[in-house]
């Protein structure tokens, strides 16, 4: 796996030289905790979700990436939102600088059971008021807060 760095609305950050779909669940159990897995590259708690690959929908992307990561099945329930900022960029060691472009859904678990995978060192259900104390992304904070805010409109931005 190719070493990244992510770049928040930096003055210093590279430019972009690419732009992939990408798609992540907000995924809450009966307790009202949120799906998170710990990357193994950043250490930052996140979504799980990945890139879509040819031949599949991002639904259907996100269920499988959810599924890989997680080792939990989910069912796509609704959509959070769609985050294109120009401002968040990652750069992999390959020499590839992306622009973020995540469609982020609502999820519910149907199967499976919590295991970690290559791509993480820990996968857990966590509560909002956990999780301020950790170390997550901006852009996965944005995300968290959009969710606690509830509304019924998807964010698009």
């Amino acid at each position: 796996m190719s070493s990244r760095r992510d770049y928040y609305r930096d003055p210093n950050a590279p430019k972009a030289n690419s732009l992939e779909p990408g798609g992540s669940a907000l995924v809450v159990d009966e307790a009202g905790r949120v799906l998170m897995q710990r990357r193994g590259d950043s250490g930052n708690w996140s979504l799980p979700g990945g890139i879509m690959e040819l031949g599949e929908t991002l639904e259907e992307c996100v269920v499988r990436e959810t599924r890989e990561e997680t080792g939990l099945d989910i069912e796509i329930t609704g959509l959070l939102g769609i985050y294109t900022d120009p401002g968040h960029v990652i750069e992999y060691s390959d020499g590839e600088v992306r622009q973020e472009f995540a469609v982020i859904y609502n999820g519910r678990v149907v199967g499976g059971e919590i295991q970690v995978s290559h791509e993480s060192t820990e996968v857990r259900f966590l509560t909002l008021d956990e999780l301020e104390g950790l170390p997550v992304h901006p852009t996965v904070r944005l995300r968290l807060q959009h969710h606690r805010d509830g509304s019924n409109l998807p964010w698009l931005g």
